[in-house]
């Protein structure tokens, strides 16, 4: 009787051992984002999920919900902390809420061009904007993606601050968005991406900002006859990993944060390539592409780039940034 109980035991142990196991093997992630299933977000998003599943032999499953099906890019923020997904691409724009200072790489003309944008990824500075956001949120920044100079659309040219006065502009619900617009005199109107294509093609909205890229993935150039470039803001996006993910991870988080890291890199150096072919591939679909000169546009704004009652930064962080 006694053995018996014993091999009872024994059993149950095996079970458990085996259900733990189990349960560890079948590790499954969300990643929500806004972009279409065309664009390289999505793209590369996809390329990581098998990335992750082939170097963890299937014990990490990554389904990705691209064009806002898990939410818009505020909610899938708050989905972080009440784990209704896992990981996420979001603007630092987004994330000022949590953690102001990570933002300032989004600001109005505080990035000089690509270059500069990759000495600050591989810098001290943000490695420390990132243990930030952690130390605020839990939550663990996986890298930086480039996302694009942003450039204004609209029905006739711009080319000088005047005429933005009183433009009825979309922008994202981002506070860092409004400065631009709000230097120059027009209307930011914020709006969730998935409704900007409608809201310009009913003319709810007069214009939008956006890098050539996402320009042509949205199809904003079917509604919109000119692509300004003000190049006002250097975008990126974040890759951010939910607390209670990365604890759910053990070993495998190691893995998780090596391919993110990766997909990074990549998606970053394919949006950068194509933004440099797209000004004349759109001229070829008949847009009017207007160069202009970007200093007036730069004057309005500069001196609330160093007021530190309208930036969540410091002026350390500032000066760090521009000296890369």
């Amino acid at each position: 009787m006694k053995f018996a109980k014993l091999g009872a035991l024994a059993g149950a142990a095996v079970l458990t051992l085996a259900s733990a196991t189990s349960a560890l093997a079948q590790q499954t992630l969300k990643w929500a984002h806004v972009y279409e299933e065309g664009s390289g977000y999505h793209q590369v998003a996809l390329w990581a999920a098998e990335q992750i599943a082939e170097r963890t032999d299937g014990r990490v499953d990554v389904q990705v919900f691209p064009a806002s099906s898990l939410g818009k890019e505020v909610e899938i923020n708050e989905g972080l902390g009440i784990g209704a997904v896992d990981i996420i691409y979001t603007g630092p724009s987004f994330v000022e809420r949590y953690y102001g200072p990570i933002a300032i790489s989004d600001y109005p003309f505080i990035m000089r061009g690509y270059d500069h944008w990759k000495n600050y990824r591989d810098s001290d500075l943000f490695a420390e904007l990132s243990d930030g956001y952690k130390d605020a949120t839990g939550h663990t920044v996986m890298g930086l993606v480039y996302y694009g100079q942003r450039h204004v659309t609209s029905n006739f040219p711009i080319t000088q601050p005047s005429d933005m006065e009183g433009l009825k502009i979309r922008v994202p619900n981002s506070p860092v968005m409004l400065m631009f617009p709000n230097a120059v005199g027009a209307n930011p109107t914020p709006m969730a991406f998935s409704e900007v294509y409608l809201a310009l093609q009913q003319g709810v909205v007069d214009a939008q900002e956006n890098p050539l890229p996402t320009i042509q993935f949205k199809k904003f150039y079917e509604v919109q006859s000119n692509i300004n470039l003000t190049g006002h803001i250097l975008n990126s996006l974040l890759i951010i990993v939910s607390d209670s993910a990365m604890s759910r991870l053990g070993d495998d988080a190691a893995i998780v944060e090596e391919v993110l890291e990766e997909a990074a890199a990549r998606v970053s150096q394919e949006i950068y390539d194509s933004e440099q072919s797209l000004v004349a591939w759109f001229r070829d679909q008949g847009i009017n592409v207007n160069e202009i000169d970007k200093e007036p546009f730069q004057n309005a704004v500069k001196p609330m780039l160093t007021d530190t009652s309208k930036v969540p930064y410091e002026l350390d962080h500032f000066e760090r940034l521009q000296g890369l």
